[in-house]
């Protein structure tokens, strides 16, 4: 996985527990806009968290921030 893809996990990761706590879930749609202006960055996502780690839909934001780190 690309490292500015990786940080952006990281970042919105953090945001998310920030607001809402350590229980929050997210899927790997949060990591982009509603544009889909990136298409191989967000195929990259998809198969990091569907193939290669078979991942639910939603996931603990803590859970996947520690996965990336």
């Amino acid at each position: 996985m690309r490292a500015s893809l990786k940080a952006k996990i990281v970042e919105v990761c953090d945001k998310k527990i920030a607001m809402k706590g350590d229980n929050v879930g997210l899927s790997f749609y949060a990591f982009f806009a509603n544009k889909n202006d990136d298409p191989e960055l967000l195929m990259e996502a998809a198969h990091w968290w569907i193939k290669t780690h078979q991942l639910d839909h939603f996931e603990k934001a803590l859970k996947i921030k520690q996965m990336v780190e």
